[in-house]
């Protein structure tokens, strides 16, 4: 079987229609989401861009250990692992962090081809568009094509990483229309903070959430031509396709309009900073859709990681890790298959991994920014070095329905139920210390086994 593995950038889940939308128009994801697995309990690990891409080819936890920054030498990518078991490896990506500063996330695929469409400012010659084969995602889905072509008759992995639909959000005007009628072609870039203190207004935020929403359908056009390939190839029922993303977004939920939350006024001469950056639900919350031939079709309420997808490509592709390869995530594949058809309850206390058996779900899963302390500087976003203000909250979503976000001994501590409260108004962990106590526990049980540094764990070994 072949496999193929798409990453689009800050897609938010709720804005596919298979997920609940009612205005979003993505009829092929829609299609696929009919014929796959869909996973309702999918979250978010490392966060955001470039960590969660290290989640995904090691299988590993990395943001106790990881920063923004190259994969380590010692380590086996996915790729690689896969090279070496005899698939023909391909990378078609255009978000633009893959090689640049020595990264090597490049490494291991035999065939690696990056669209520099992302990064215009770094270009003398800034790339024209002049019909929408000129844009991003239409140009990395093309070169998928193309390369598809080339390698169709034989075993394959290939990685699709279109950056899109990750602001700028400047798709062809066609596209916004559909969504506000009256566009005048304004761009609205997000401020990475509570937008009202920055002067965005509603009429603002409903411009951006358009543009978002068109660049959805932009992205969703190009995975049907994709899609259709492997059919007019005659390798679609020899082709498992999985989409997914790597977080989600904030327009205007919690009076954020970004990801992440920067200082609205930062002082005089002071570095560019980080402040508290809660990962709610919109943020972490996010699709994956499994399509594997001869599989049922299926809505999955398993609790999954993003550590996890790298063992499930490899089970469904039939290879074994190299002895010594280190992989937190656990496969699964069974549960796609339909080999397990409940969830399993927690024999015992829950594994660092969060873990019971193989394909029965997690007990808890963790999203967080790379663990840093306040007054380190880290590349988060875009690899540029910013000062951390605030301890940074993770975010520890439990198989029974709590979602803690957590920083430090000491910091603010907020706890939702999620099947009463999924908007995450009421904060009750003042309500549910046994709760507060047992997530805290998984999660300082996980950074201890993954390798954080006794300056991480310091801070984070208390509750209160």
């Amino acid at each position: 079987m072949n496999l193929i593995l798409i990453v689009a950038d800050t897609f938010r889940r709720d804005y596919l229609p298979c997920y609940g939308s009612q205005d979003v128009h993505a009829p092929h994801l829609t299609a696929l989401a009919e014929r796959s697995s869909v996973l309702d309990r999918y979250y978010a690990a490392s966060f955001p861009t470039m960590p969660c891409r290290a989640d995904l080819m090691l299988g590993q936890w990395t943001f106790p250990t990881l920063r923004w920054e190259p994969l380590p030498r010692q380590a086996t990518p996915l790729a690689r692992i896969l090279l070496d078991a005899g698939y023909t490896t391909v990378g078609v990506v255009d978000t633009p962090f893959y090689v640049d500063g020595g990264f090597g996330y490049d490494r291991g695929f035999k065939h690696f081809y990056e669209e520099r469409t992302q990064a215009t400012q770094r270009l003398l010659i800034p790339v024209l568009r002049a019909t929408e084969y000129d844009y991003c995602a239409p140009r990395t889905f093309v070169r998928a094509e193309q390369a598809l072509e080339r390698l169709y008759h034989r075993p394959f992995f290939m990685l699709i990483d279109s950056f899109d639909p990750h602001e700028p959000w400047n798709p062809p005007a066609r596209y916004v229309r559909r969504y506000l009628p009256e566009w005048d072609g304004r761009v609205v870039n997000p401020v990475y903070g509570y937008y009202k203190e920055q002067g965005v207004t509603e009429a603002d935020l409903e411009m951006a959430r358009a543009c978002y929403k068109a660049e959805i359908t932009m992205v969703d056009r190009w995975i049907g031509r994709l899609l259709e390939r492997l059919e007019s190839l005659r390798i679609a029922e020899q082709t498992a396709v999985l989409f997914t993303t790597d977080h989600g977004f904030y327009f205007g939920e919690f009076g954020i309009f970004g990801k992440t939350v920067r200082p609205a006024n930062p002082g005089k001469g002071d570095p560019p900073g980080w402040a508290r950056s809660p990962l709610y639900e919109p943020d972490v919350h996010i699709p994956l859709i499994a399509h594997v031939p001869g599989a049922p079709v299926q809505r999955l309420q398993e609790l999954i990681s993003a550590v996890d997808v790298m063992p499930t490509i490899l089970d469904l592709l039939g290879v074994a890790a190299p002895d010594g390869t280190v992989i937190h995530g656990r496969s699964f594949a069974p549960l796609l298959r339909g080999e397990c058809s409940t969830v399993a309850k927690a024999n015992g206390a829950a594994r660092a991994s969060g873990t019971d058996e193989a394909g029965t779900g997690r007990e808890f899963v963790v999203s967080a920014m790379p663990l840093v302390n306040p007054g380190e500087m880290i590349g988060i976003v875009d690899g540029l070095m910013r000062r951390v203000i605030d301890f940074q909250p993770a975010t520890i979503t439990s198989r029974d329905g709590w979602s803690l976000l957590y920083a430090a001994q000491g910091q603010p501590l907020e706890l939702y139920y999620l099947p009463d409260d999924p908007g995450q108004q009421r904060n009750v962990a003042s309500e549910q210390p046994d709760v507060v106590s047992r997530l805290h526990a998984q999660y300082v049980q996980l950074l201890e086994q993954t390798g954080a540094a006794p300056e991480i764990l310091a801070p984070r070994r208390a509750v209160s």
